[in-house]
């Protein structure tokens, strides 16, 4: 997806910002959406926004990214890794399922997970035990819509979306959509 030709807000590190959020239009039941809409240009802004986003998370956190093949969700979690300062390289996680990536500064440990091969929804998470890991770490779940959404009525949903075709574009436009009231500030937290 092209990102839009007008002039964009931009927030502090440059970035072009754009979003809604207003409180009870978000999910049934969750009372509260927020969306930020980034345009990133390159793997190395992409790798900074998890950088960024890591920031902001905490225990219990839920983040859900959703995007074709090649699109940055791996990218985006070797940042939220480096952000959160846990040990081991962050790869994907795709024929492991599951990794465990614990806090190398008492932080949360990093749980990546890749949904891609998972038929089914909750019930064959369920054998990840991710609700047991989720408390007191930051468990993130790639491919995850439709079958991690049980886990928590606060997730943070980043859909990820690009150029498709034969293209070396690297343009992406990441869209962020907190999704409870524990999102009501993403926008004052990334700004």
């Amino acid at each position: 997806m092209e990102a839009p030709h007008s002039s964009p807000a931009v927030d502090s590190t440059g970035t072009p910002v754009t979003g809604t959020g207003t409180p009870g239009t978000g999910t049934p039941g969750t009372g509260t959406a927020v969306t930020v809409t980034l345009t990133v240009e390159s793997p190395e802004q992409m790798q900074d926004l998890g950088r960024r986003l890591a920031r902001v998370l905490a225990p219990g956190d839920l983040v859900m990214l959703t995007g074709e093949l090649g699109a940055g969700k791996t990218t985006l979690t070797r940042g939220l890794g480096e952000g959160l300062g846990v040990r081991g390289a962050v790869t994907s996680p795709t024929f492991v399922i599951a990794r465990v990536h614990p806090s190398l500064v008492q932080g949360p440990a990093l749980v990546h997970v890749d949904a891609y091969r998972l038929g089914g929804g909750l019930d064959e998470m369920e054998d990840l035990d991710l609700d047991v890991s989720l408390p007191e770490s930051v468990v993130v779940v790639e491919w995850g819509d439709g079958k991690v959404e049980e886990l928590s009525e606060d997730r943070l949903r980043v859909l990820i979306d690009r150029a498709t075709g034969d293209t070396d574009d690297e343009r992406r436009e990441v869209t962020l959509m907190g999704i409870g009231p524990r999102w009501a500030g993403l926008r004052d937290e990334l700004a």
